[in-house]
C-alpha cells in the first residue's frame, strides 16, 4: 500500500509542478523556465540527500544522470504545450504516452504484478485518455502542432520513469540529485545554444519556484515509490498526475471540462484503489 501512497502524492506534485512552469511559461521562454525553477530546488534535493541515507553505487548514478536529461528535454517540451494550449488537454495528452512505457519497462525487467493491481494500471491509462479529450469548441481544442509536443513530452517523461526506477531503494535521493544534475547541465547547455538567457522576470519567479520544488519532491516521492513497489503499477499511478492539473486548470484558469473528462477523472479515483490491491 506504501508504494502506492507514495506514486499518488507523487503525482498530484508532478501535477501541481506542471501547472506552476505552464503558468510561467506563458511569460517566459519555456528554457529558461526550467533552467531557473530546477536551480532553484538544489537546495531542497540537498537537504533529502542529508535526511535521507542512502548508498549509492555507480549505476545508481548513471541512471539519475540519463533521467535528468531526459526529464529535462520533457519539461522543457511540457512548458511550451501549456503556454500554447489547454492545460486541462495538454497534461492528459502528455500522460498517456508516459504512462505507457515504463508500464512496458517494468513488465518486461521485473516480475508481473497481481492480476487486479495490473487491471488498476490499465484503468489508469483509460483514465488518462478520457481526461484528454478536450471541449469539441472553444478553450478545449488545441492544435495538432502542440499535440505532438504534447506526446513527445509524454515520451521523454516516459522514458524518465523507466530510467529513475531501475535506481536501487538502497541508494536514497542520490538518483535524484543526480537527475537535477544531468537537467540543469542540459538545461544551460540548451541555453546557450539557442541563445536563451536563462532568467525570468519577477511576475514568473514564484511560479518557477513552486514548479521546481514540486517537481524535485515528486521525482523523490517516486523513487521511492518505486524501490518498493513494482514499477509498472507505481508509473501508472503516477502519470495520474494530469488530475491535479486539470483541477487547477478549473479552478484558476476557469477551464471547462467536458462530460466525459469527469468520468476519466472518477477511474482515475478507480485506479488508485484496484493498484492497491
Amino acid at each position: 500500500m506504501l508504494p502506492i501512497v507514495l506514486a499518488a502524492v507523487s503525482a498530484i506534485a508532478f501535477g501541481t509542478a506542471d501547472f506552476s512552469g505552464g503558468k510561467a511559461s506563458r511569460h517566459a521562454d519555456p528554457i529558461a523556465v526550467t533552467v531557473v525553477s530546477q536551480l532553484l530546488s538544489l537546495p531542497l534535493l540537498i537537504v533529502l540527500v542529508l535526511v535521507v541515507p542512502g548508498t549509492p553505487d555507480g549505476a545508481d548514478l548513471a541512471w539519475g544522470l540519463l533521467a535528468g536529461v531526459a526529464g529535462a528535454a520533457g519539461v522543457m517540451l511540457l512548458y511550451r504545450a501549456l503556454a500554447r494550449g489547454a492545460m486541462a488537454v495538454v497534461a492528459p495528452v502528455t500522460a498517456i504516452t508516459a504512462a505507457v512505457v515504463p508500464i512496458v519497462a517494468g513488465l518486461l525487467v521485473a516480475d508481473s504484478p497481481g492480476a487486479v493491481a495490473l487491471g488498476g494500471a490499465g484503468l489508469a491509462v483509460v483514465a488518462i485518455a478520457l481526461v484528454s479529450l478536450g471541449e469539441r469548441g472553444g478553450a478545449g481544442r488545441v492544435s495538432g502542432r502542440v499535440i505532438g509536443t504534447a506526446l513527445a513530452a509524454g515520451l521523454l517523461f516516459g522514458i524518465f520513469f523507466a530510467l529513475l526506477g531501475q535506481a536501487d531503494a538502497d541508494a536514497g535521493m542520490w538518483p535524484v540529485l543526480a537527475v537535477r544534475v544531468s537537467s540543469v547541465a542540459f538545461g544551460l547547455a540548451l541555453a546557450a545554444r539557442t541563445g536563451v538567457r536563462p532568467r525570468v522576470g519577477r511576475r514568473v519567479l514564484g511560479w518557477a519556484a513552486a514548479a521546481g520544488l514540486l517537481d524535485s519532491a515528486a521525482n523523490a516521492l517516486f523513487l521511492a515509490a518505486a524501490g518498493r513497489g513494482h514499477l509498472s503499477v507505481v508509473a501508472a499511478i503516477a502519470s495520474l498526475y494530469p488530475a491535479s492539473t486539470v483541477l487547477l486548470a478549473l479552478a484558476v484558469d476557469r477551464e471547462r471540462l467536458r462530460p466525459v473528462q469527469v468520468a476519466g477523472l472518477g477511474l482515475a479515483a478507480a485506479a488508485l484503489v484496484l493498484a492497491s490491491v
